[in-house]
């Protein structure tokens, strides 16, 4: 399931996707946002992945698009074949944030352009203490892709995702934790561990309704009270008929820790 660039372990339900271009801080090239796409296909639809870590190989998270390349010109493509290739690749952000499983992102190095992007698109981010986080697409004369200005709309409310576009401000790991951008900021040298043990728990979790959990969520993003309500009452009646949730209950009960089966 490996294409080099995009490594793919899947080891007791969590599906670890690591983005393997360190020697370019994992720019996106077309070979990495293939392998993300497929990648983030393959957790959506892998019954053995239960949860998903997305982390960037060498210490950052993903810089996003390759200026360097850009500046270098490719070969000339038509302005429809370049917009198709481009809305191809950004599918791994619809289906990371869309999919019923679990997402965490590990925020080290730096997480810019459409690596912020992706980022967003993601349930959970932990961040590394330095961490360097921003929109960085004005400063290349860009206006943004791989679904931001969707996730920071929704996320801070769109005053806010027009500072950090128009402005393009760098900001801090935390200053992102007090925005609200990442959940967690923890020691540079820790966030590895931390990242891991959080989508572990989650990959451990009960996958059924927490699947159930990120759908109600989606589902406020668009739809109206009455539809949500409606899928509300549907989801929890659904989780509690789980082997998950009768055992989370006895566990309750008894005062012990559930284990959970996927089921």
């Amino acid at each position: 399931m490996n294409n080099e660039i995009v490594l793919q372990h899947l080891d007791q339900g969590l599906l670890t996707i690591t983005m393997n271009r360190p020697d370019r801080r994992n720019a996106l090239n077309p070979d990495m946002t293939l392998g993300l796409v497929a990648a983030a296909r393959r957790a959506a639809e892998d019954h053995e992945v239960r949860a998903v870590l997305l982390k960037g190989a060498g210490g950052t998270f993903c810089v996003g698009g390759d200026v360097k390349s850009m500046a270098e010109g490719r070969a000339p493509l038509p302005f429809e074949a370049k917009k198709t290739n481009l809305r191809r690749g950004m599918e791994v952000s619809r289906i990371l944030h869309e999919m019923q499983k679990p997402v965490v992102a590990q925020v080290d190095g730096a997480a810019a352009g459409a690596g912020l992007s992706i980022a967003l698109a993601c349930d959970l981010r932990v961040a590394s203490a330095s961490v360097k986080i921003t929109t960085a697409f004005a400063k290349v004369g860009l206006s943004g892709d791989y679904g931001g200005t969707y996730f920071l709309t929704q996320m801070l409310g769109s005053a806010r995702a027009r500072e950090l576009y128009l402005m393009s401000p760098v900001l801090t790991a935390q200053e992102a934790l007090a925005l609200g951008l990442v959940t967690k900021v923890v020691p540079d040298a820790e966030v590895e561990a931390a990242a891991h043990e959080l989508a572990m728990s989650l990959a451990q979790g009960p996958s059924i309704t927490l699947g159930y959990i990120k759908k109600n969520i989606n589902n406020a993003e668009h739809m109206s009270l009455e539809a949500c309500f409606d899928a509300e009452a549907m989801h929890h009646s659904r989780s509690g008929e789980t082997a998950d949730h009768k055992e989370a209950a006895k566990a309750f009960v008894e005062k012990r820790k559930p284990v959970f089966q996927n089921h």
